[in-house]
């Protein structure tokens, strides 16, 4: 494993659309495990696609153990079969620092992709692990959480008032 530098906006790579894994070979198997590597090291990430690490692969890893949740997914070739409800939470990205902003996402999503075995997954998921998984998706589509986020806040005054 090794850890990937995260590309950060103004990288056109984050704004190119992913091309599907066609097949889990070595090459997708060490790039599930830099991505892995690259969250676990990063400050308060909980997920990451692909694209942040410079390749354009429909890949994402969605770990939410340290917020108490659950976690880690690997995901190949995500793709939100369902989604309904609605709620507001505020997002932050590691290819956008500094910054949160306000996004609508949906309450709960169903979600079906490949597992890094192969094996097709269903994920039924609601709360934070439906906003992660939506925000990393988009990143597979080259939609980044800001060009969705109504309200923008500085992420640093934001942990300030979280210490107080």
């Amino acid at each position: 494993m090794a850890q990937r530098q995260i590309r950060e906006v103004g990288d056109d790579i984050l704004r190119k659309k992913s091309r599907p894994v066609e097949e889990i070979d070595e090459k997708i198997q060490q790039l599930i495990d830099d991505m892995y590597e690259t969250l676990k090291v990063s400050n308060d990430g909980i997920g990451i696609a692909a694209p942040q690490v410079g390749i354009l692969k429909r890949v994402i890893i969605v770990d939410l153990s340290s917020e108490g949740g659950e976690g880690p997914y690997k995901l190949i070739n995500p793709v939100i079969k369902k989604a309904k409800g609605e709620q507001i939470c505020r997002e932050g990205c590691l290819s956008v620092p500094g910054v949160l902003g306000d996004v609508v996402r949906p309450k709960e999503v169903v979600v079906e992709a490949l597992n890094e075995k192969g094996k097709k997954v269903t994920i039924k998921a609601s709360d934070l692990l439906a906003i992660v998984l939506c925000h990393e998706i988009d990143h597979l589509d080259g939609i980044l959480f800001i060009d969705k986020a109504t309200d923008f806040y500085d992420a640093d005054e934001e942990e300030m008032e979280d210490d107080l």
